[in-house]
């Protein structure tokens, strides 16, 4: 990958009505961009779609919201883990249209979190609405430093747990919808600053009404350094140094 200019870290490109034009945009941009699936089945389709592309990446995903539905695809995601280093998106989440299933996704990002551990050397996007702390045992049980890294997508823990996160070697991606809310805005605050990495969630974010554009995430690097006490171009900066970090390889 030549340098990119933009990290997008977690995007849901197949969602948008033309994913194809999606990843061109990524591309033309030259942003950096994670594109999470939701289902195992989704993945080949997806990689034939990036087929040739530069800066964006595919990851290989069981969505905690389809884990109930999803779950008999786990032979599938170990099948296809050896083909791509990225797994998203993956996690947890105890909201109350979710947390039914809880147990379920529990079972499923336990075993994603081991196979993970046993192939080696994966970065993963993980959500953890609700879950936080539960989300970081298991990584810290499943997926000790230095055998994978994590990458907390839209945090919503507390302070307490974002220290423990980053004790534990995770990183964060932020996306534009955060800075919406005071809480969130206070604890982007108490982040270090080399943990930091931005994201869109496309198209679940909207800006005036309609989804974020893919890669879009100008606005996200300004708002972070307004937060952290950074210029614009400085935050772009420490977000790519951040990225470098994520994409090292283990030594293991």
């Amino acid at each position: 990958m030549s340098a990119p200019r933009l990290v997008d870290f977690h995007c849901h490109l197949d969602l948008y009505p033309d994913p194809a034009a999606a990843i061109r945009a990524c591309e033309e941009a030259k942003v950096a961009t994670l594109a999470v699936t939701t289902t195992p089945k989704a993945f080949r389709q997806n990689m034939n779609l990036a087929k040739g592309a530069e800066f964006v990446r595919i990851g290989l995903g069981i969505h905690p919201h389809l884990a109930e539905q999803r779950w008999t695809e786990l032979p599938l995601f170990e099948a296809l883990l050896p083909e791509t280093r990225y797994v998203g998106e993956v996690g947890l989440d105890a909201s109350p249209a979710h947390y039914r299933s809880i147990d379920r996704q529990v079972d499923v990002f336990r075993r994603i979190l081991t196979s993970c551990q046993r192939a080696g050397d994966k970065i993963l996007s993980v959500h953890s609405v609700r879950t936080a702390s539960k989300v970081l045992d298991h990584i810290e049980e499943l997926l000790p430093k230095g055998s994978g890294k994590v990458v907390l997508h839209w945090f919503s823990g507390s302070v307490a747990d974002a220290r423990r996160a980053a004790a534990l070697g995770c990183y964060f991606s932020v996306n534009q919808a955060m800075f919406r809310s005071e809480r969130s805005v206070a604890l982007l605050g108490t982040l270090p600053l080399d943990r930091l990495l931005t994201e869109t969630d496309g198209p679940f974010v909207e800006v005036d009404g309609s989804p974020v554009t893919p890669g879009g995430v100008d606005e996200a690097v300004r708002m972070l350094g307004d937060v952290v006490g950074l210029g614009a171009e400085e935050m772009r900066r420490a977000i790519l140094n951040d990225l470098k970090a994520v994409l090292e390889r283990s030594a293991n």
